[in-house]
């Protein structure tokens, strides 16, 4: 179903001198300074507020950050940090405004950042009284926080059901787009990368895309209950024994497919899980009992390459090894090298699929990185993220 885009009501015409108000995802990672680690959330929030700034607006933005108590803002909840960082990025001062659900000075032109949205009561509940009281401030509501879609929270949905209009912003609207070109219509062989230590946080997810994929390629500890599922021997590895029949059964679903989940055909091994254990590769089926797989081997990696390279689409969840570890970082090395010399349309996302992309410097490219996690992880599965739903029946009602 479609959304209004914010982008759409800029070239219309329609932004000039309203109030618009903005749910970005500025929930950056900060250091015991509280000074910004990474700022990719940030960046990528700026050209919706650019968006509306050129276009005449007058511009109210607000995020989370982090879990503070409802109705205390404590320094360390607070969004100063985002608001220096913001100023940086736009080349202006970003005033920060505290207590401002019962009203904001704002004019056309101007821009303000609202203090930490889950600090106010009823946030998170989506509480019917807030969400109207935010509503009231704007003439136009824009979400642009794919981060937190998956989510019904005051600042996410309940707003979007009072506002004059609400409309989905330019990082929300590529999100997507690119997670709708790569399932809906994708171009094939499509292969899909899931990476992870648990096949139990991820086991909707494989399921969904053994429905799909032509390639599901898996990883880390999710590769090594494949392995058992398999009759492979894991040694002491991370695995979830009794999860072997649900990953049997996504195998099975595959193969009447006629598609596959690739088994590791080597591996490496150590005794310990340590920066400076030494590194073995076996054959899958010689791992020894007191053995940790702890990445693929050079064999299956390349194997792995080559189907990546060969694919139409490819989508990216979680490394295959150990990577932050030198000795085991050469499996999901060789596949972000493989996704990056690809022809394929790729799109990737999830907090340890970003550090190895920047690790291995192949942001560049990468078709589509996503800002989210646990949405991106939904909306692979099929789902219909709650702040995203609310969008539509807006643009349809």
């Amino acid at each position: 179903m479609p959304v209004l885009r914010f982008s759409d009501l800029c070239a219309q015409g329609r932004v000039k001198g309203k109030r618009v108000f903005i749910r970005c995802d500025l929930n950056a990672p900060l250091n015991e300074a509280r000074e910004i680690t990474e700022d990719t959330r940030i960046r990528a929030s700026v050209p919706a507020i650019r968006m509306a700034l050129e276009a005449g607006a007058a511009v109210m933005v607000t995020s989370h950050l982090g879990r503070p108590k409802e109705g205390e803002l404590t320094a360390a909840d607070s969004l100063a940090p985002i608001a220096r960082r913001l100023g940086e990025l736009l080349g202006r001062d970003v005033p920060l405004i505290s207590n401002w659900t019962d009203g904001v000075q704002v004019q056309p032109g101007q821009l303000v950042l609202l203090e930490n949205c889950r600090v106010n009561k009823g946030e998170k509940k989506n509480d019917e009284a807030l969400a109207r009281k935010m509503a009231a401030l704007c003439d136009i509501y824009v979400n642009d926080a794919f981060g937190t879609a998956h989510r019904a929270e005051a600042t996410t949905y309940g707003i979007a059901q009072f506002a004059p209009v609400a409309c989905a912003g330019p990082l929300l609207a590529a999100e997507m787009d690119a997670i709708a070109r790569a399932l809906a219509q994708p171009r094939r062989p499509l292969a899909a990368i899931v990476g992870g230590s648990k096949v139990s946080t991820k086991l909707t997810i494989l399921k969904a895309l053994a429905q799909k994929v032509d390639q599901l390629i898996v990883g880390g500890g999710i590769a090594n209950t494949f392995m058992l599922a398999a009759g492979l021997p894991i040694g002491k590895s991370l695995a979830e024994p009794d999860l072997a029949d649900e990953a049997r059964a996504v195998m099975a679903e595959m193969k009447a497919r006629g598609a596959e989940v690739p088994i590791p055909a080597d591996v490496v091994t150590a005794k310990t899980f340590s920066a400076d254990a030494q590194a073995e590769t076996k054959r899958a089926q010689d791992v020894a009992e007191d053995d940790l797989i702890l990445d693929i081997g050079p064999e299956t990696a390349q194997k792995l390459a080559a189907q990546l390279k060969a694919a139409g689409t490819i989508v990216w969840n979680g490394p295959v090894g150990v990577f932050e570890l030198p000795a085991f970082e050469n499996g999901t090395r060789c596949i972000a090298q493989a996704i990056a010399s690809s022809s394929a349309f790729s799109i990737a996302g999830g907090g340890d699929t970003l550090a190895a992309i920047a690790k291995y410097g192949i942001a560049p490219d990468v078709g589509y990185i996503s800002t989210g996690g646990g949405a991106f992880l939904e909306m692979l599965e099929g789902k219909t993220l709650p702040a995203i739903e609310i969008l539509q029946k807006r643009a349809t009602a």
